[in-house]
């Protein structure tokens, strides 16, 4: 069915406002904004908030400026749960859910929302995606690159342990999110000149994307497609690097699965959002234009936001992708739409059609 080409932005993020966020969290210091609206914090940590798009009314203005017909919304990163105790933790992320899910459920022609789970509690983290996919109507599992689990030991997302996750987001024809943070509490280095957000966050992307190619899950969980946020950047670089490791040391690897057999894969997907042609032009010739999907990462200033000292604004990545022949009209339309309902929803046409359908006749 023809219909207008859509915009749709496959990696945003939403705040709640204030009032929304319960008491227990600012007392237990877990996460709260301030009653102005200019900082997220945390105990002992904070963070400006650049920009009035963090919020729900503002979002939806920004989105209308910029002409983006929807979004698809991650969980707050400050809210994987590392560190927390039990009960805070499922408290935390419950409520981080309820609120995603009634942003989808009350904009659904503009707000596609994403749940997290915790994988060092799995029994408790496969009740919530049941929760979370049956009871909530989401399709979107959010996951960290790297979590604590309950000895305090920092592990890959894509470790065995965590089959039992993604043998539900298999049976639930689930997206999935792989998303970097937290890597100065278990990178033992100082947290300066942001070196977290700039090398290292990307960094573990490419640990992650290792151990998801490694253990072939692309293969053994047919059902569920994994995108990797801003472009698995380190892992384009990486790639021969780690086939040559593989070739030259396969007594390290004994069981694995060839890096090589990964690449292109219909179940992996990247993001736009690695800031110069570039690094985009790797990534799609590694993995081939369909396997990117636009991704803003609004309104964080690492984001493709609107700018004036970073020269930028949402979708110049692909605008200069063209300008540069890197891609054609065709591929960066893909890019904006036909590829993040593939990410969301895989073979399942009637679920596209819903969305696009609800899209169009807002």
């Amino acid at each position: 069915m023809k219909h207008r080409k859509l915009r749709i932005n496959g990696h945003s993020h939403l705040l709640p406002y204030p009032e929304e966020i319960p008491d227990f969290m600012q007392k237990k210091g877990i996460f709260w904004v301030d009653k102005d609206r200019k900082f997220m914090l945390q105990k002992d940590w904070n963070r400006p908030i650049t920009d009035s798009s963090f919020f729900l009314n503002e979002k939806l203005e920004w989105m209308d400026r910029y002409k983006l017909d929807h979004a698809v919304v991650l969980n707050l990163s400050q809210l994987y749960g590392n560190g927390l105790r039990v009960e805070e933790l499922k408290q935390a992320l419950r409520f981080q859910n309820d609120f995603n899910a009634r942003i989808q459920r009350d904009h659904p022609s503009k707000f596609t929302c994403g749940f997290v789970v915790h994988p060092s509690f799995i029994r408790g983290a496969c009740w919530e995606i049941e929760r979370c996919v049956e009871e909530l109507g989401m399709r979107l599992l959010c996951l960290p690159t790297h979590y604590m689990d309950t000895i305090g030991t920092w592990r890959c997302i894509f470790d065995e342990e965590n089959e039992p996750i993604f043998e539900l987001a298999d049976k639930y024809n689930l997206a999935v999110e792989i998303h970097p943070y937290d890597g100065e509490k278990f990178i033992k280095l100082e947290n300066t000149s942001w070196r977290f957000h700039l090398i290292w966050m990307l960094a573990q992307c490419a640990d992650a994307y290792h151990f998801l190619t490694l253990n072939g899950y692309y293969e053994k969980y047919k059902n569920m497609r994994v995108c990797f946020a801003h472009g698995g950047q380190l892992a384009q670089i990486n790639l021969g690097r780690r086939i040559q490791g593989f070739d030259g040391r396969s007594d390290l690897f004994e069981g694995k699965v060839h890096p090589r057999k990964a690449v292109g894969h219909k179940n992996i997907f990247f993001d736009t959002l690695v800031h110069d042609t570039g690094a985009l032009e790797l990534l799609i010739r590694n993995h081939g234009s369909k396997q990117v999907l636009m991704g803003l990462d609004d309104p964080y200033p690492l984001g493709e936001m609107e700018s004036d000292p970073q020269s930028s604004y949402p979708g110049k990545i692909l605008d200069l992708a063209i300008e540069r022949k890197i891609i054609t009209e065709d591929e960066r339309e893909d890019m904006w739409e036909n590829n993040v309902l593939q990410w969301l929803f895989g073979d399942d046409e009637k679920a596209k059609q819903d969305l696009v359908s609800k899209i169009l006749n807002s």
